[in-house]
């Protein structure tokens, strides 16, 4: 088994403009157009079995649509998508709108704060970690040097304020921070996952940062559509990791977080 923990998807109609603006704002080129039978279409071709999947809401006016849209995914590919939901802080109803996502069938929920404009550890998205504490995981983006927004530091506030949260950390906890975040993500029971990192290191840092951060709490993800899914198993291949390590990164971590193992 192998598990995407970290892919993106947008309805077939705005994929490519989405895809489009998460290439302007990072100044990468980005692999795929973001849809769904993309995804499913490249993940194949590396063997992955199953997918964790989101979408940011870059505004409040967008999260019941998001979450609408990721449970119709998840419905009909039940065996093969695991959903996390949008929010923002500015939605009126966090709470309702949790519970609602929660009986969609969604198993997360997924914060970008450079995209959404707030800093992680602003009070504003408290309402947004005081419904998921001890319910639902957050996926945080972690990271960019060009910004403060969601900075390791920034979550590290947020982990000590809300100490049943649980916490994965984009980008083994930190893109373009990532030895600051592997620092600060070591020994704090958080999860993170190695999406949008291998690219950036050798082998031998990498591996050293996961092992910092915990082999038991790192999950393989493609990022996608930014990543070819082929080429990130070959380098995650590279690593100097046990064969257990690798397996508990590649799928058991993961359902050990949904609540699956």
């Amino acid at each position: 088994m192998i598990i995407d923990a970290h892919a993106h998807i947008f309805p077939d109609k705005i994929a490519a403009r989405a895809a489009d603006g998460i290439s302007s704002f990072y100044g990468m080129r980005v692999r795929y157009d973001g849809t769904l039978g993309e995804l499913f279409r490249e993940g194949e071709k590396a063997g992955v079995t199953r997918y964790i999947v989101q979408s940011v809401a870059t505004v409040p006016e967008q999260v019941n649509a998001i979450n609408n849209f990721i449970s119709e995914c998840v419905k009909k590919y039940p065996d093969k998508l695991i959903g996390f939901g949008a929010m923002h802080p500015d939605f009126p109803d966090i709470k309702g709108e949790t519970e609602r996502l929660i009986s969609l069938g969604l198993r997360g929920i997924k914060l970008h704060s450079d995209f959404q404009r707030f800093n992680i550890d602003d009070e504003r998205a408290f309402p947004i970690y005081e419904a998921a504490e001890g319910r639902l995981p957050i996926l945080f983006h972690v990271g960019d040097n060009r910004y403060d927004f969601s900075s390791p530091k920034r979550l590290m506030n947020v982990m000590k304020k809300f100490p049943k949260l649980t916490v994965i950390g984009a980008h083994l906890a930190g893109w373009s921070e990532w030895d600051e975040g592997a620092r600060i993500f070591a020994g704090s029971g958080a999860y993170a996952d190695c999406s949008s990192s291998l690219y950036a290191m050798s082998p031998e840092h990498a591996a050293e940062l996961i092992r910092k951060i915990g082999t038991d709490r790192v999950m393989w993800g493609t990022d996608y559509p930014m990543w070819d899914a082929s080429e990130e198993l070959k380098m995650f291949e590279r690593l100097p990791l046990t064969s257990e390590e690798r397996e508990n990164i590649l799928y058991k971590n993961a359902l050990r977080l949904v609540g699956e193992l």
